[in-house]
């Protein structure tokens, strides 16, 4: 079906934003996009993340250019990274095609954001900063982040002189039923732990991430600047309000295992454009689950499993991904409905969102969730170092 252009608001410019206002700015609508913050990328500080690239066959970078939104931003390649297992070994995984693309995120030229911002504009989109715009009578767009925690990064920013590489650690000391991670290229990383419950001993878990790594990998990180962010991951009966369509994390379109979510914030905001013009809003529901939707599910099977069984659904994970060479085409098939996985589902859906927090339970605390739930915010700004003890 053709498009007819017409004017279309948006909420949000984040990638599942600005992906909306290009597609639709291609197809000659007019487009207005609102954003709370004073400009792109407010919530992020230069945070290293990756763009995954295994949950389908072709490459990401070459989907988003046949969808019209083309790599203006900084994005290399990572074809090798290590896998540190629960007992703390090492294990090499490579493949012949990019794994992940690396890419900036916040204010920087170089950035995604910027990037994707720079691409709308030179479409004609006008951007509305300090304006969240989050009634949108005559429809529209909500892309403006998520509005509960199921998963928060905390990490450091920091500067180094160790060789380019990207690092994974599963020993449930560092993160609890998540994952600690370590990215750096050209002098700049950033390391973190992903927890996706006990929250509020997050200074902890970010201490002993930062002991492992330094420890097995003599790096040294200079100038340290904190971070953090929340995330949130769903499958909703429907992200469609009448003529209000939910994109990215608002609608909870969020990787539930591991919390990649650029690519679905990406292709989400692309789907509610297409659909909303076309006049027929209804049909997002059956595209974007005809994309994503079976990889969303499977994702939400494998948080269940992975949260439930502890070390030993670990170790299997390492041996099943880990290898020196095609680590894609494992990963794929980890992201894949299966039989199995298809029964489980029901089971598992309602054990993960009964696990979501709209507020926080403890009074007085100071964790990633509070900090941003009190300033409006989805990130924690970066800031001078702190000092890396228990929370309680």
């Amino acid at each position: 079906m053709s498009l007819t252009p017409q004017s279309i608001t948006i909420s949000g410019a984040g990638p599942a934003g600005l992906a909306a206002a290009i597609t639709a700015g291609r197809a000659g609508a007019s487009v207005t996009v609102h954003e709370q913050h004073q400009g792109i990328g407010h919530r992020f500080h230069g945070d290293l993340q990756g763009l995954e690239n295994w949950t389908t066959d072709h490459d990401v970078l070459d989907e988003l250019a046949a969808l019209g939104i083309e790599p203006t931003f900084e994005c290399t390649p990572f074809y090798e990274m290590v896998l540190f297992d629960p007992d703390g070994r090492a294990r090499r995984c490579r493949d012949t095609k990019p794994i992940f693309y690396l890419v900036e995120r916040g204010r920087g030229d170089r950035s995604i954001d910027q990037g994707l911002y720079r691409q709308a504009l030179s479409l004609g989109v006008e951007l509305a900063f300090g304006d969240r715009c989050t009634n949108l009578p005559d429809g529209g767009i909500v892309a403006n982040g998520p509005k509960r925690v199921q998963v928060i990064a905390v990490g450091y920013l920091f500067e180094t002189d160790a060789a380019d590489g990207a690092y994974c650690a599963l020993p449930a000391r560092l993160a609890r039923e998540g994952y600690a991670y370590l990215l750096v290229h050209r002098g700049r990383g950033v390391v973190a732990t992903c927890l996706f419950d006990d929250f509020h001993n997050e200074r902890y878990y970010l201490e002993q991430t930062v002991e492992f790594f330094e420890s097995v990998l003599g790096i040294k990180m200079r100038h340290r600047r904190r971070f953090g962010g929340v995330g949130c991951y769903s499958i909703p009966k429907t992200a469609c309000k009448g003529r209000m369509l939910y994109a990215g994390e608002s609608a909870g379109f969020q990787d539930a295992f591991a919390g990649f979510g650029m690519r679905y914030a990406l292709l989400s905001g692309h789907l509610a454009a297409r659909a909303l013009l076309s006049g027929e809003c209804q049909r997002y529901d059956a595209l974007w689950r005809a994309r994503f939707g079976r990889e969303l599910r499977a994702s939400i099977v494998n948080r269940y499993l992975y949260s439930g069984l502890g070390k030993p659904i670990r170790a299997l994970l390492a041996a099943h991904i880990a290898g020196t060479s095609g680590v894609r085409a494992r990963l794929k098939r980890h992201y894949a409905m299966s039989l199995f996985k298809a029964l489980l589902y029901p089971l598992a859906g309602r054990s993960v969102g009964r696990r979501a927090l709209t507020t926080c339970e403890e009074p007085g605390c100071h964790c990633t969730w509070c900090r941003c739930h009190a300033t409006g915010s989805r990130a924690h700004p970066a800031g001078k170092e702190a000092s890396p003890t228990a929370s309680r």
